[in-house]
């Protein structure tokens, strides 16, 4: 699975890297090193038309959404909590995922992600989880395949109240290789620039297609380094998490 994870860049930044027009003035989000489910992270997607015959332009952003999905039949947005990650086997076909994935689909910058590796100590016996962050070779950002999903607050009268809608997402994983691999068994998948515009386009719903657009993240090309526990905790936060533990 892929818990946590980190997203440093700005606005600025990202809107030229995955080509999005207008850079939003509004919304922003602080640097985060220890991304946490429920969290609002960047996400980078392409609206459906909104006309009334369907037949609106359809428009590239880049806008804040809530870390865990909350499918629209959901009854409240605890859901979400359980929701971080959609495994790539099985994405299509789950009742809380199939129809964002045909339809609602977006990308996750990250600089990279954590995973823990079950280690025993030589001295005790005893188990313990060590941290590993793990990002591409290269340090350029990771575009995580990632799912979204409209959720209706009931108790919100106004539909066109902001407060009535909650936008949530999900991350798509699949078995790790490579560095990951030697870390934990599942990882975060990723798309390349050349299939961003296909991923994103609401229009193409075929799942066969989508499925053969995902990638390891950089092309399997990964580092993991050893990381403070520190990180264990949602309350730390800061560059000092990825350091390399020297042991």
């Amino acid at each position: 699975m892929c818990g946590r994870y980190a997203s440093t860049r700005g606005p600025q930044e990202l809107a030229p890297l995955f080509n999005v027009p207008d850079v939003p003035v509004r919304e922003t989000l602080a640097p985060s090193w220890n991304v946490a489910p429920t969290d609002e992270v960047w996400a980078v997607l392409e609206r459906a038309p909104r006309g009334e015959d369907g037949d609106g332009p359809v428009e590239r952003a880049l806008r804040p959404l809530r870390w865990g999905l909350v499918p629209s039949w959901a009854k409240d947005p605890k859901a979400g909590a359980r929701m971080i990650n959609a495994r790539v086997e099985t994405v299509h076909e789950r009742p809380a995922f199939r129809r964002a994935f045909t339809r609602h689909r977006c990308l996750l910058p990250a600089d990279g992600f954590y995973e823990w590796e079950q280690v025993k100590d030589p001295g005790t016996g005893k188990v313990r989880k060590q941290p590993y962050f793990i990002h591409p070779e290269d340090d350029r950002v990771m575009a995580l395949a990632g799912l979204y999903a409209y959720w209706r607050d009931r108790t919100v009268q106004q539909d066109d109240d902001p407060a009535a809608w909650l936008m949530t997402c999900t991350i798509i994983t699949t078995e790790a290789t490579d560095a990951a691999g030697r870390v934990h068994p599942r990882m975060p998948l990723a798309l390349t620039p050349e299939h961003y515009d296909a991923w994103l386009d609401p229009a193409h719903q075929d799942a066969d297609e989508l499925r053969a657009l995902l990638d390891q993240p950089a092309g399997g090309h990964l580092d993991a380094r050893p990381v403070s526990t520190a990180v264990n905790s949602v309350r730390n936060n800061g560059p000092q998490l990825l350091d390399e533990l020297i042991s």
